[in-house]
């Protein structure tokens, strides 16, 4: 690693992830802008999807890596692991209803679309991509996890309460 990051204090460093999950998340949408302005939204939505297949097996292996989340860790290792995510810098993210069971995680405040919302644009339709990206992301975690959608754009109720919602279950 580079030696001036090593030498760096607390703050600085946590500001840099904020800026680095920033950057990410700001290469995503400018990406998908291009495709977008260059095809069209579905087939922005495609490739994002295809993009997102493989990201999110990627992010929980080096999650589960990183922070000893062992295989078939269940609800647990989900849970822990959905805290570690990029996402996790940058929104609002909340676990609730748990049961022996079960588990729901919700979007409470989403930096894409809250600036969305801002602007008096349309929540962004992320559903398709999201039923892709958090079925990857939890089987990663363990396979016998199983997931269902709350509410996600383009749901009307999304946006109200919390941006998305999803229920994990094993």
């Amino acid at each position: 690693m580079n030696k001036e990051i090593e030498q760096l204090d607390r703050e600085t460093l946590l500001g840099m992830l904020q800026d680095f999950a920033k950057n990410w998340l700001a290469h995503d949408g400018l990406w998908f802008q291009a495709v977008e302005k260059g095809r069209d939204m579905d087939e922005a939505i495609k490739y994002d999807t295809e993009a997102w297949e493989r990201f999110t097996v990627i992010e929980a292996k080096r999650i589960m890596a990183l922070h000893g989340i062992a295989p078939n860790s269940g609800l647990e290792g989900l849970k822990k692991a959905l805290g570690f995510r990029l996402y996790a810098v940058l929104n609002v993210q909340e676990i609730r209803n748990e049961t022996e069971n079960s588990v729901e995680f919700d979007m409470v405040d989403c930096r894409v679309q809250s600036a969305r919302k801002r602007k008096g644009m349309e929540l962004f339709p992320c559903k398709s991509v999201g039923i892709v990206e958090y079925t990857g992301f939890a089987r990663t975690i363990d396979e016998r996890i199983k997931r269902e959608v709350i509410c996600c754009p383009p749901d009307p109720e999304a946006g109200d309460t919390h941006f998305c919602g999803w229920r994990f279950s094993i």
